[in-house]
């Protein structure tokens, strides 16, 4: 998953690391700024992109399985525990995930459970590799208080593992986002979202889109035709879009406009309701 786009500090920049190549790992976990990652729409992305093919079948371990798995590795991210539990493994962009490998397999290499994940870095868990050696790691040191940890890329480069998703929800995500041009998102915290994982879906109906998702509602409503300094981040199920700037010095500002009334001045016309939408959506969306 090689990208040109990983050498920014930046919290906006999807698959972004250190400007000097550092990282820094096991410092506190934040609060939650942002939601806990939306498997439901994990399994949308993962089903529906073809940068993601879930191996799926009979491949998939039971929670007893995975348990099993975890006396070895440690806690696995929930997530990533869904992935497996729901999946089996599979591709994620060039890289394959780890396994839960049958009984007397468990130290192979593409096991989960294989010794080099846990010992070849010290606080760290390889989840997944490339061909080409790239690997993929859980800073398990840091882990949130949900349970989420996150992944790093070492590219072999002599820099180390540097930061590219913030849970393994957001791995799958990052790899859509990059695989189909969207780089670093229209802004930074569309970015930041996809860290995450790929949008949430909020029992209140609102929803924030993922990369897989994003492109197609605002090629639906025209927004790059009625109001192009702006971008439709998401919805209420309701017919009320979440609009937020791609350019400009306020790009965090969330303001809600109905779908059917796009024009150009989205904060004349509509109701701004959050300048962070992270803790917002992870506030349930309060109007």
């Amino acid at each position: 998953m090689r990208t040109t786009t990983g050498d920014s500090g930046d919290t906006g920049r999807l698959g972004g690391a250190d400007p000097d190549g550092e990282r820094s790992r096991g410092a506190p976990a934040p609060g939650p700024r942002w939601p806990t990652p939306d498997t439901a729409r994990l399994r949308e992305l993962a089903l529906g992109s073809p940068v993601v093919s879930p191996a799926g079948g009979g491949a998939a371990p039971g929670a007893a399985e995975v348990a099993a798995v975890e006396r070895v590795t440690g806690e696995l991210p929930p997530s990533f525990r869904f992935w497996l539990t729901e999946f089996g493994g599979g591709r994620i962009g060039g890289a394959e995930t780890a396994v839960v490998a049958p009984a007397g397999w468990e130290d192979e290499h593409d096991a989960v459970t294989a010794p080099w994940r846990r010992e070849e870095r010290p606080g760290l868990l390889a989840f997944a590799e490339e061909p080409d050696g790239d690997r993929y790691w859980f800073d398990v040191a840091a882990r949130r208080a949900d349970g989420e940890c996150p992944v790093l890329r070492d590219a072999g480069d002599g820099r180390g593992p540097v930061p590219f998703a913030a849970t393994f929800a957001g791995f799958p995500t990052v790899a859509v986002a990059l695989a189909t041009g969207q780089r670093d998102g229209p802004n930074p915290a569309v970015a930041e979202l996809w860290r995450q994982g790929p949008g949430v879906v909020l029992p209140c109906g609102v929803q924030a889109y993922g990369p897989d998702v994003l492109p197609e509602r605002n090629a639906t409503y025209e927004v790059a035709r009625w109001a192009p300094e702006w971008v439709l981040v998401g919805d209420d199920s309701g017919g009320t879009g979440l609009f937020m700037r791609r350019h400009g010095p306020d790009r965090t500002s969330v303001h809600l406009l109905g779908l059917g009334a796009v024009e150009p001045d989205v904060a004349a016309a509509g109701e701004r309701v959050t300048g962070d939408l992270g803790a917002w959506l992870a506030a349930g969306a309060p109007r």
